[in-house]
C-alpha cells in the first residue's frame, strides 16, 4: 500500500511537472516568435546596406546596433507596463511592435528601387520598432510565465525563455540567407509581419494574470537594487558577445576551418546545460550555481584564449556556453527577490538591459583592443571580465549570507 501510494504521488508529480513544462512554453513561445523575427534579418541587413545600398560598413554595422540601443531604452518602459496593467498587455505592445517592424522591412524591400537614403531610413525605423517589441514582448513573455506559474518556478521559467531565444536566433539567421537569396528583402519583411501578427492574436486569447496590488517603488530604488546583479550578468556575458561577434574573424586569422562549429558547440552545450541543470537554482540558490557556472565559463574562455587548434577552440567553445547556461537565471532570481512582488516586471527590464548594454559595448571595446594587439587580445577581454562578474557574484553571495 505504501509503495503504491508512493508510486501513485510520484506520477502526479511528474504529471503536474509536464503540465507546468508546458504552460511556461506556451508562454515562451511569444519570447521565440520575437526572436526569430530578431534572427531573420540579422545576417543579410549588413551585406545590404553596405552592397545592396552602396553605404559604408560602419552605417551597416549602425543598422544593427540601433536595435539594441531601442531594446535597452524601451526596458524599464516594458517593466513598467508589466507592473501596471499586467504582462499580457507588454506582450501584445512587443509583439505589435514587431509585426510593424516586420511592415517596414516590407516597405524598405519595395523602396530598394529608389533612392537609397529612404530605403534605408525605412529601415532604421524598422530597426527601431523592432528593439522596442523585443523589451517588451520577452519581458512580459518572461513575467506572464512567472506569474501564471508561481514563484517556484521562476528559474524554469527564465532558463525556457533563454532557450527560446537562443534557438530562436540559430534559426532565424540561416533562414533569413536563404530567404533573401530566393525571394529577397520583403519575403522576410512578409514572414515577420505575419508569424508576429499571428502571434498577436494568441497573445488576445490567453488569460491575463491579475496586477498585483501595491506600493511600487520609484524605478530608482529598483535599479539600485538590481544593478550590482546586472553587472555580473553584464560582464558574465562578455565571453558570449566576443565569441559570437570575433570567432569567425578569428579563425580566419589563422587559417582554420569550422568557425561555425565553434559556435554550433556553444549553442549545444548551451541547451543541454540549461535542460539538465535549471533544477539546481531552486536546489542549492542562484549565488551557488552562478559561481560555478562563471568559474566554469572563465575556464572556457581563458582554455579559448590559449587555443592552439580548431578542436581546442571547438572545446573551449563548448565548455564556455556550459558554463555560460545558467548565468542568466541564477543572477535573475536573485535580482528579482530584491523588490517587492509588484515590482518585479521593472526589475527584470532593469536586469536584463544589462545584456543589451554589454552586447552593445563589446563590439567596438574588443574591436580597438584587437586593432592594437591582435585578435587573441579580446578573449583575454573577454576572461578578464568573467573573473570580474565572478568577483561580483561573490561578494553578493556573502552579503546575502550575512
Amino acid at each position: 500500500m505504501e509503495n503504491s501510494a508512493t508510486e501513485t504521488s510520484s506520477a502526479a508529480a511528474q504529471d503536474a511537472s509536464s503540465g507546468n513544462t508546458w504552460l511556461i512554453l506556451s508562454f515562451t513561445s511569444f519570447t521565440f516568435i520575437c526572436y526569430l523575427s530578431i534572427g531573420l534579418p540579422l545576417a543579410i541587413l549588413p551585406p545590404y546596406v553596405h552592397l545592396g545600398l552602396g553605404y559604408s560598413a560602419a552605417l551597416a554595422g549602425l543598422v544593427i546596433s540601433v536595435q539594441y540601443i531601442a531594446t535597452f531604452i524601451s526596458r524599464p518602459l516594458a517593466g513598467r507596463i508589466s507592473d501596471h496593467h499586467g504582462a499580457k498587455v507588454s506582450v501584445l505592445w512587443g509583439m505589435g511592435a514587431c509585426s510593424v517592424s516586420g511592415v517596414m522591412l516590407l516597405v524598405a524591400g519595395i523602396a530598394h528601387s529608389g533612392p537609397a537614403w529612404l530605403s534605408l531610413a525605412i529601415l532604421l525605423l524598422s530597426r527601431l520598432a523592432l528593439g522596442t517589441g523585443e523589451s517588451l514582448g520577452s519581458t512580459g513573455a518572461t513575467l506572464w510565465g512567472i506569474t501564471a506559474t508561481g514563484q517556484e518556478h521562476m528559474a524554469k521559467v527564465i532558463s525556457y525563455n533563454g532557450i527560446s531565444t537562443y534557438g530562436a536566433l540559430a534559426l532565424g539567421a540561416p533562414l533569413g540567407v536563404v530567404l533573401m537569396q530566393w525571394w529577397g528583402l520583403n519575403s522576410i519583411g512578409l514572414l515577420t509581419m505575419v508569424i508576429c501578427g499571428a502571434s498577436v492574436l494568441a497573445a488576445s486569447a490567453k488569460a491575463p494574470v491579475p496586477v498585483v496590488p501595491g506600493k511600487h517603488l520609484p524605478f530608482r530604488d529598483v535599479a539600485l537594487r538590481v544593478t550590482p546583479h546586472g553587472m555580473g550578468l553584464a560582464l558574465g556575458g562578455v565571453g558570449y558577445s566576443v565569441l559570437a561577434t570575433f570567432v569567425t574573424l578569428f579563425y580566419a586569422h589563422r587559417n582554420w576551418d569550422g568557425a561555425a562549429l565553434c559556435l554550433t558547440s556553444f549553442g549545444v552545450a548551451f541547451i543541454l546545460a540549461r535542460l539538465a541543470f535549471i533544477q539546481t537554482i531552486n536546489r542549492f540558490g542562484g549565488f551557488p550555481v552562478g559561481i560555478t557556472c562563471l568559474a566554469i565559463e572563465s575556464l572556457g574562455v581563458m582554455l579559448m584564449w590559449q587555443a592552439w587548434s580548431p578542436w581546442a577552440a571547438f572545446a573551449a567553445a563548448g565548455i564556455t556556453g556550459f558554463g555560460f547556461a545558467l548565468v542568466f537565471p541564477a543572477l535573475g532570481v536573485e535580482a528579482v527577490k530584491r523588490v517587492p512582488e509588484f515590482n518585479r516586471g521593472t526589475a527584470l527590464g532593469v536586469y536584463t538591459g544589462f545584456s543589451d548594454v554589454s552586447f552593445f559595448l563589446v563590439g567596438p571595446t574588443a574591436g580597438t583592443l584587437i586593432g592594437l594587439y591582435g585578435y587573441r587580445s579580446a578573449f583575454f577581454f573577454a576572461w578578464m571580465c568573467v573573473l570580474a562578474s565572478l568577483g561580483i557574484v561573490l561578494v553578493l553571495s556573502r552579503l546575502d549570507r550575512k
